[in-house]
């Protein structure tokens, strides 16, 4: 049984996690968006006017925002099922992945149409991970901080929220050079594979029983009986 001093300790060593954690994720998941507006429409949508390459490399920009919640669902899932920290650095390796993928893609004056294919898919893996890092990286680090003794309020809770917005800096600061680039992922994979994992994987009080099936239990609905009026 963990005492009160390290679980507080574990509690700061995950807020610092998930900022970390959050903020690289959002720092790829932004840096897209400056990419899409200076390179994306000539090299993947040469076929079309200028400004309607510019408009294309932005749709596929949106296609993470559509990606985002079903990442959420499926690692929140499987999060609940097997335990969250492994999800977190499975969706640090796909974002990492799919980030590496899109600046080494060729463009499609070396494969056709298969670029805009293959960037919209890739688009889609890096929603799909963020949406999956986020909830998982909020779910720890709230959950350490209610195993700690506190409310599950203040500055260790909103760290993730804290690396959303260093991410978008990060993003914003890089600007146009740094468009896609194919860096390493090991500072934000190392941090989330030393995370200690959350004290409510199976359940609360280890109630194993409440979590079997999260998707389908969440989905259901409750039957609804009419009134009978006297």
């Amino acid at each position: 049984m963990p005492t009160h001093r390290s679980a507080s300790a574990d509690a700061r060593r995950v807020a610092f996690a998930s900022a970390v954690g959050t903020t690289v994720e959002w720092y790829d998941f932004f840096i897209y968006g400056t990419a899409a507006a200076t390179v994306f429409g000539p090299q993947f949508f040469p076929q079309v006017s200028e400004v309607a390459g510019t408009l294309a490399a932005f749709a596929t920009f949106g296609i993470g925002f559509i990606a985002r919640p079903l990442g959420g669902v499926v690692m929140g899932h499987y999060g609940d099922r097997i335990g969250r920290k492994g999800m977190l650095v499975w969706a640090l390796l796909l974002m990492g992945g799919a980030t590496m993928g899109i600046g080494l893609l060729p463009t499609y004056a070396t494969i056709g149409a298969w670029a805009p294919v293959l960037l919209v898919t890739l688009r889609f893996v890096q929603g799909f991970a963020l949406g999956g890092e986020w909830s998982g990286a909020v779910l720890m680090s709230v959950f350490h901080q209610l195993s700690a003794g506190k409310s599950g309020r203040g500055p260790g809770s909103a760290a993730f929220a804290a690396g959303t917005v260093a991410g978008h800096c990060c993003a914003s600061a890089a600007g146009g050079a740094a468009a896609m680039p194919t860096h390493s992922r090991t500072p934000g994979r190392s941090v989330a594979i030393r995370l200690i994992e959350s004290p409510f994987k199976f359940g609360v009080d280890g109630a194993a029983s409440l979590i079997q099936g999260p998707i389908t239990r969440d989905a259901r609905l409750p039957r609804w009986r009419p009134s009978r009026r006297r």
